[in-house]
């Protein structure tokens, strides 16, 4: 362990003496390797890369948690929650990744707080960007639209009203656990809501959990997860990207 600090310390060193003598700026040009070139998509199309969860045509990507077929409700371009139908979930799991998703609270404003519009996005099955109704709205904090449920509080309120789409763009880094399955490292999540960011690189300090503390049990890939919470909330044009 000395051996290997000392070499990395010399090497820095080194490095350094030459930065510092050099007189030609393509001495410190990297050429290789070149980023892979992504195509991005024009106004709401996904880009490229991403691999479209649900595009208005069919819930193929989709299943129930139970891994049957996936009863939410399809008009047009979006999807609804299906009251009493429960969750779905993606059928491929992902870690490290960019979710780009729409939703929409109802226009018929049933009850206050938690009871407007509520439903929720889970990233790995188990960490939750919270939707809700906040227009106007107000309830705990650490529940509201944008949050972190129950674990961060949105840097702003940007909901727009009932009927209107609302847009989270989520950058997602899973946490990492050891051969032991102990936690190395929590995830770590940006969230940009309507183009504000609202959660800027937070640590999710573990599962999403209604009553208690979080929960650190390992885990590799998972699904997203979107809630049924007896509110018809409307989905739609949701991609990922794998990073």
């Amino acid at each position: 362990m000395q051996k290997s600090f000392f070499s990395l310390l010399l090497f820095f060193l080194a490095s350094q003496v030459l930065f510092a003598q050099t007189k030609d700026p393509k001495d410190t040009e990297v050429w290789e390797p070149q980023p892979r070139v992504v195509t991005p998509g024009e106004g709401t199309a996904p880009p490229s890369d991403a691999i479209v969860l649900f595009d208005g045509s069919s819930l193929k990507a989709w299943e129930s948690l139970e891994g049957k077929k996936a009863d939410w409700t399809i008009n047009r371009d979006h999807m609804t929650v299906k009251p009493g139908s429960g969750n779905i979930r993606t059928k491929e799991n992902f870690g490290d990744c960019q979710l780009h998703i729409e939703w929409s609270a109802p226009t018929v404003i049933e009850g206050e707080g938690q009871g407007r519009g509520n439903s929720g996005i889970f990233l790995q099955d188990r960490y939750e960007v919270q939707v809700l109704d906040s227009y106007n709205s107000k309830t705990y904090a650490n529940g509201q639209a944008g949050s972190i449920y129950k674990q961060h509080i949105p840097l702003a309120n940007v909901m727009r009203a009932p009927g209107e789409w609302q847009v989270y763009d989520i950058i997602y880094k899973a946490p990492r656990f050891n051969a032991d399955g102990i936690k190395t490292a929590s995830a770590r999540v940006t969230v940009i809501h309507n183009g504000v960011v609202v959660q800027n690189n937070v640590e999710i300090m573990g599962t999403t959990e209604f009553i208690g503390a979080p929960k650190n049990i390992a885990h590799g890939k998972a699904p997203i997860q979107l809630q049924d919470h007896s509110n018809p909330v409307r989905y739609r044009n949701i991609w990922i990207r794998e990073l």
